[in-house]
């Protein structure tokens, strides 16, 4: 992390009182977080520096007074103190995004959803609402995840679903896809390690599982559980339904672990899974323990591996 800040220390006056509010809301639409009740920060960039002087000018001209400051150093606070004040700053936001995603998620219609108006218009604004986020998100705040990952779900619901034809055609190539490799996104969640597990367990042995970003899959690996890969997400399915009905396997345990991924992963409320929250939380904790995503997955592995153990097949 670049330590090298610029803080603004402000005193404002009484009257107007209109300035205190139009100044927190300057300081808000920029991103600077509050050090002190009147000190606050910005990372140190040309377009930072230039932002705190417009303002400093402003509450100037107001008659309050001003100081910019450069510093290389906050006494008694580390890089990471930092940084997690610009993170509870910024996961709040999330949260609240997030919170506008997962409600568009919930209330999509299925079957009209790549075309519906409203869905569509909707979308747009979350696009720019989250586009203004992520430019004052300087140093990556946990929660941002869950708001890509719902961004991720959304894409991958409002795509049409393939041709029945196209469908019947892979379960018959499922099968024999064997000592391949399998690719998906970078940082697994609950749908890429559950499906990996059932790649692993049920489909090939043998398979072996990179991680990358789209644009960088190479093209002998088979990718899963990303936007326009035929192994995704199809209608109401998670990937990992998907693999479990074209790989025609027939088992109540691995359809109760169906449930429970989904609405891991969805959130859509079709499948009241209690454990859901549960597996939830746990992936997300290994993610946070471990920056190598194949020791995220061979962690995932083996929490899957007990699920399907210990499931009941009587439900």
């Amino acid at each position: 992390m670049n330590t090298e800040l610029l803080l603004l220390i402000v005193s404002l006056p009484p009257n107007p009182s209109s300035l205190r509010v139009r100044v927190w809301r300057r300081l808000r639409a920029i991103g600077a977080v509050a050090l002190k009740r009147t000190v606050y920060l910005l990372p140190d960039t040309p377009d930072h520096y230039e932002l705190f002087q417009w303002l400093a000018q402003e509450i100037q001209r107001a008659g309050g007074e001003a100081t910019l400051l450069r510093v290389e150093q906050i006494e008694n606070m580390s890089s990471g103190e930092i940084a997690q004040l610009f993170h509870e700053a910024r996961n709040s936001d999330y949260r609240l995004l997030g919170g506008r995603y997962r409600k568009l998620l919930q209330s999509l219609d299925r079957k009209a959803a790549a075309t519906n108006p409203r869905v569509l218009v909707e979308l747009a604004q979350l696009q720019r609402d989250y586009e203004k986020l992520r430019e004052l998100d300087f140093f990556d705040a946990p929660e941002g995840a869950e708001v890509e990952r719902l961004r991720e779900a959304i894409d991958m619901r409002t795509r049409p679903s393939e041709e029945p034809k196209r469908r019947e055609k892979a379960v018959s190539r499922l099968a024999d896809l064997k000592g391949r490799r399998w690719i998906t996104r970078r940082r697994p969640h609950v749908d890429r390690i559950a499906s990996a597990w059932l790649i692993k367990r049920f489909i090939d042995p043998e398979a072996t599982f990179l991680f990358a970003d789209p644009q960088d899959f190479p093209t002998d690996a088979i990718p899963f559980d990303t936007p326009g890969a035929e192994l995704s997400h199809v209608g109401e399915d998670c990937t990992f339904e998907t693999l479990l009905k074209r790989a025609g396997l027939r088992d109540r345990r691995l359809t109760r672990l169906a449930e429970i991924v989904h609405e891991a992963d969805l959130r859509d409320g079709k499948f009241p899974r209690d454990e859901a929250r549960g597996v939830d939380v746990v992936i997300r904790g290994l993610l946070a323990a471990h920056q190598d995503d194949q020791e995220v997955l061979r962690h995932g592995l083996a929490l899957f591996e007990g699920l399907y153990a210990g499931a009941s097949g009587k439900e």
